[in-house]
């Protein structure tokens, strides 16, 4: 795969709709001034307004009238390079702390509360030359939220109080990351580049970094940075909402006309990222996971300077692909690779580095030098044969596609996008600029190849496997770095090639008339069911497939469940070189295991859809199971379950509550154990009897009509014909918490302590969902504000409403590096106390904006095709499948009073919550013998 940008050719577009006459709007307080709008997708209907404040203060404004929610964002042209030598993280630092109170808002809780209760998401990070700040929020209380928000470029507090409490914060979140592997390897690449450089510096921030003579000392240094750092014409701000542009155009100039301007610039980067006397090198870092990886590294300018052109995203495409003749192909018939991507990193705005990295298999770990043998001389055939002006204008077509049919997304994504891209691009490029290329420059592409050699490179090893003689400094990750005089001699592969010309590209683009309101039956024989929805709402003539093909015996022993996942995953990967190309061309499919079955998804154009559909069917129902396939796909998942519980410790608390109240399911622990017995015969032998005992459930959602919906879909159902009912389907339970819970704690290797609390409702009925999603929204900001910022237990704090399926309840998390689990669960239990007293409290007037905030999210669109399907395939999980549950449940929250909420809150303390928990010391639990006398949760009361 390649991972950079989408690619778009303005010259191929024909100067259609694409072409769009830069509009010009006035200024709502000059009617004579004149704006440059941004070139647009012919598929974005908002409107959009650029301004420059008086201050020097650059902002876009978007105006959509179906917007459900409003957004704003920031962004400040300064980052971790900026850090003082003395105080690595305080940049980071200085990103927490502005949350912490202002000038008029000088609670250190008021803007997360003002947020939270009015059905929004903030948050905030700090890159290497950007810190972004970013929020949601329901319409009506935007501009409430933006006094809020303008505040912390105006006059933070910087309380003392907190300036102590909050490095206890961000030394947290840096011992939570302490075994992340891709923290842990980027820190030892940093030892390997040109120590000169500010992006080789520690950048998260800890208590020993964080430290002065006293706190007032540490004070003084974050107002100095904030001034240094932070003014007026090096900030970005989008600001998106139905709202008129006119009335957005008022709440920006009101609110943010006091930002100072102290006439700052961008800082800029003279020195090298890496110098030409530390290459070549090999560097070898030891991994805390099984994965074993190689990365080439090459030292290139930073291709953000051409981005009209893109030529690392040309070279990205060519050394990035998968089909057949490509270099992982090669090494995936040999059975030392299983994945590859190819693109940029560590941009600094003159310097880069462009990455290849190879996902190795044991056996590819001991092949290292032909597999660099391999890479250059792919590299060189794209020098003497690849620099073609078709393969530019093919990707350039491909993206076009992609840009003419453009989704919004949700607008807190766009919004903190469109405000780091106004920092880096001229505003006519801010949408187009990812997309944008002018013209094939084999020049400039023959500039990049010429730092791609064997004397530019730093090869970079890492696994479970390496004897570092050397430590990093923070993340302690054992390497060791070797100067390299002279490369070994080794042979390239054999078969690579380029990728020829792509036979997927869609030609029929017309979108049709065609909409609906929900999902309706168009087939309901016994064995198949088949949904359809037609939409033409998003304007694009792309189409959503799912095919669940369920089977009562996919998930009744941990055997078969392991045997689905490798079924689902062999059919991915036997397909992977043959339909490349069609993913390129907008063609994509995946298969996953769930615990009813497999399911199939198709997401792409309308035309050629059925080509890829109808080829995995077949390949399902008759492609040969190789060994090869079948190896890959087993490592794989062996490698994703032994690494389980090296995974982020809170993701393991809630796999574990997961595995606990969801039938059927299994651990993977006992997954992997039977994994490891498995052969390819085994596999060939369950694929025979899980297609001979089937059910299918399908759904179309897009832009084809009944007609060819049913056509379409009763293709594939064809080809895997299904025999089963639905009646010989076991449905999803959830289960009940018993009256005395087990403590479970999960399988991991992590050194924090974590406690998490789950409240469990009476039943699943649609009252019970209302109130407790009631009660989660009140949770959420007391909780964090409490046990995370007053009383600095850790930097994971997160409470809310946590159903499973239709089942609803509370979860509780705190996650720390340095509090015991015992006192984390007893200052858990003090704030339940205190939160009883609260509920107690409440009236009518507390109860609305978190009534009204739960009910606006239900009732919130959706801003994508993909994201329509996935709501309406959800529904199909459920025992009685109802496509209106969300407008229904949004309905019983709006009816929701007080003294619900009271009663309720009270049965919730009455119950015994199921708790997990975990320290370096707790043993693991048998889950599934801990929880198998649990019973089904009542669906009413």
């Amino acid at each position: 795969m390649f991972s950079s940008p989408p690619l778009v050719c303005r010259w191929l577009l024909g100067m259609c709709a694409l072409c769009i006459a830069v509009s010009q709007t006035a200024h709502a307080s000059d009617p004579v001034a004149k704006v440059v709008a941004p070139i647009t997708s012919p598929n974005d209907m908002r409107h959009y307004r650029a301004l420059t404040l008086d201050n020097g203060l650059e902002v876009l404004l978007v105006s959509d009238p179906q917007a459900d929610k409003a957004a704003a964002a920031m962004n400040v042209a300064v980052g971790s390079m900026s850090n003082p030598d003395d105080v690595p993280g305080l940049a980071h630092f200085l990103e927490h702390m502005l949350f912490l109170g202002t000038d008029r808002y000088p609670q250190a809780d008021a803007y997360q509360n003002f947020i939270s209760a009015h059905g929004g998401d903030h948050n905030a990070f700090t890159a290497s030359r950007d810190t972004n700040y970013f929020f949601d929020i329901e319409p009506q209380a935007l501009p409430e939220a933006l006094n809020r928000f303008s505040r912390f470029f105006i006059s933070p507090r910087f309380n003392p109080e907190y300036v102590d409490r909050e490095r206890n914060a961000v030394n947290s979140e840096y011992q939570a990351r302490l075994r992340d592997d891709s923290r842990r390897l980027q820190e030892a690449i940093n030892q390997a580049l040109n120590p000169e450089h500010p992006m080789t510096r520690f950048s998260v921030g800890s208590l020993e970094t964080l430290q002065g003579d006293d706190s007032a000392s540490l004070r003084d240094r974050l107002v100095d940075f904030y001034k240094a750092h932070y003014g007026a014409n090096v900030m970005h701000l989008t600001v998106i909402g139905p709202q008129s542009l006119d009335k957005l155009e008022a709440l920006v100039r009101k609110r943010f006309a006091a930002i100072p301007d102290r006439h700052l610039s961008r800082p800029e980067i003279d020195t090298p990222l890496v110098t030409d006397e530390q290459l070549p090198a090999r560097l070898r870092v030891k991994s805390l996971s099984q994965d074993k990886q190689v990365r080439f590294l090459f030292p290139i300018p930073d291709p953000q300077n051409d981005y009209r052109t893109k030529p690392a995203d040309y070279l990205a495409n060519l050394l990035g692909h998968e089909g057949e003749g490509s270099l992982l192909a090669a090494l995936r018939h040999k059975g030392w690779a299983d994945g590859l991507s190819a693109g940029t990193m560590n941009g600094d705005g003159r310097h880069a580095l462009f990455a290849v990295s190879v996902s190795l298999t044991p056996e590819g770990a001991k092949h290292i030098a032909r597999i660099q043998a391999s890479l250059f001389e792919q590299i060189e055939r794209i020098r003497q044969q690849g620099l073609e002006a078709w393969r530019y204008a093919e990707q350039a077509r491909l993206n076009q596609q992609a840009f003419r049919f453009q989704q919004p997304g949700d607008p807190i994504d766009q919004a903190s996008q469109l405000a780091m891209n106004l920092a880096y691009y001229p505003l006519k490029d801010v949408q187009y600029a990812p997309y944008r290329m002018d013209g094939f420059d084999a020049t400039r592409i023959r500039d990049y190849l010429d730092k791609m050699t064997p004397a530019h490179l730093l090869r970079v090893y890492s696994g479970p496997n390496v004897n570092g003689d050397t430590t990093s400094p923070y993340f302690d990750a054992p390497y060791t770095l070797t100067h390299v005089s002279a490369w070994p001699e080794a042979r390239a592969l054999d078969g690579l090639g380029l990728p020829p010309r792509n036979p997927f590209i869609a030609e029929d683009l017309e979108v049709r008339s065609l909409s609906g309101e929900s999902p309706s039956a168009i087939v309901e024989a016994p064995s198949v069911e088949l949904w359809h929805l037609a939409n033409d709402r998003f304007g694009t003539p792309r189409v959503e497939w799912r095919f669940s093909l369920q089977n009562p015996d996919a998930a009744d022993s941990a055997r078969n469940a392991a045997l689905t996942r490798l079924l689902a995953g062999w059919i991915t990967d036997s397909l992977n070189e043959r339909f490349y190309p069609a993913r390129l061309a907008g063609q994509s499919f995946d298969a996953y295991a769930h615990p009813r079955g497999i399911t199939l998804t198709f997401s792409g154009w309308r035309d050629r859809q059925i080509r890829l559909m109808n080829s995995v069917a077949e390949r399902l129902k008759a492609g040969k199971i190789s060994q090869a396939s079948f190896a890959r796909v087993k490592y794989r998942l062996s490698q994703q379950w032994q690494n389980a519980p090296q995974a982020p410790l809170h993701q393991q608390m809630y796999r574990t509550l997961s595995e606990s109240l969801l039938r059927p399911q299994w651990t993977t622990s006992s997954m992997l154990e039977a994994l490891n017995t498995l052969s390819v015969d085994d596999l060939r032998r369950y694929r025979d009897a899980f297609l001979g005992r089937l059910y299918l459930q399908a759904m179309a959602v897009g832009n084809l009509d009944a007609d060819l919906a049913r056509r379409e879909g009763l293709q594939v159902a064809n080809t895997l014909a299904p025999t089963l009912q639905a009646s010989d389907i076991p449905h999803l339970s959830p289960l009940a918490i018993p009256d005395t819970p087990p403590t479970l704690h999960p399988r991991s290797t992590r050194n924090d302590a974590a406690v998490l609390r789950y409240l469990q409702g009476a039943d699943r009925s649609l009252g019970s969902q209302a109130r407790l999603a009631v009660l989660g929204k009140m949770l959420e900001a007391p909780f964090y504000n409490q046990l995370r910022t007053q009383e600095q237990l850790g930097y994971i704090v997160m409470a809310g409403y946590s159903p499973v399926l239709d089942a609803p309840g509370l979860a509780m998390l705190v996650q720390s590096p340095d509090t015991p689990r015992q006192q984390i669960a007893a200052r858990m239990d003090a704030f339940l106390d205190d939160f009883d007293a609260r509920i107690q409290a409440l009236d009518a007037s507390d109860l609305v904006p978190y009534r009204d905030a739960v009910s606006s999210h239900l009732r919130e669109r959706a801003n994508s095709l993909g994201e329509l399907t996935h709501r309406y395939w959800q529904a199909l999980a459920y025992a009685e499948p109802n496509f209106s549950r969300r407008e229904q449940l949004a309905a019983r929250v709006e009816s929701v009073e007080a003294s619900t909420i009271r009663q309720a809150w009270r049965a919730l303390r009455h119950t015994r919550p199921l708790t997990v928990s975990y320290d370096a010391h707790t043993q693991p639990s048998d889950v599934m013998a801990l929880t198998r006398d649990f019973r089904p949760l009542p669906a009413h009361d």
